[in-house]
């Protein structure tokens, strides 16, 4: 059974969020209290770029999974660490297609937008992580185990120990790419 392990949230553009008791989630805008809430991009550097782009980062999920995996190259993390919001076991997050809908506990529902592109900030908190966050598959394509991103679709608190249901979008499925 999938379910939500921890729950993060920051207010400021800090690498790593402090786990929380629980978190609300806002429609349309993500979580609510976090520096990445919004309808347009809040990553700095996409902001940058073009300030009025969508917000399809609005809510980032790790699966607990990695922290083992990690763990067994020398990394110790704990939920929180990698700034995501939401904390995940039991579920190959990686391995679902864009448009899958995550009910997340009684009220929320995301919908998954891509997969997170680890960035030097990671490198920068553990030396050597960024490379263990990325590898390659048979073809030698680059496969990013950072996470994913969604967006808000309907609002709710969620806390550990939610329950997560999965609603996979209409065939044929498109892989997770970058966002």
């Amino acid at each position: 059974m999938a379910t939500i392990v921890a729950v993060a949230r920051d207010e400021g553009h800090r690498f790593s969020k402090p786990i929380l008791p629980s978190i609300r989630l806002l429609t349309g805008l993500g979580i609510e209290g976090d520096a990445h809430c919004g309808e347009t991009v809040k990553h700095r550097s996409r902001v940058k770029v073009d300030p009025t782009q969508p917000n399809l980062r609005q809510v980032h999920l790790i699966h607990e999974e990695l922290f083992g995996e990690l763990a067994a190259g020398g990394f110790s993390l704990r939920p929180g660490d990698l700034g995501e919001n939401i904390t995940t076991r039991g579920i190959d997050l990686l391995a679902l297609p864009v448009g899958t809908r995550l009910q997340l506990g009684a009220e929320a529902l995301v919908e998954i937008t891509g997969l997170r592109n680890p960035c030097i900030q990671i490198e920068a908190f553990r030396p050597g992580l960024l490379k263990a966050v990325l590898g390659r598959d048979a073809d030698g394509n680059l496969i990013r185990k950072a996470g994913i991103m969604a967006i808000v679709l309907e609002g709710g608190e969620i806390r550990p120990g939610d329950s997560i249901g999965v609603t996979l979008p209409a065939l044929p499925h498109r892989a997770l790419e970058r966002v």
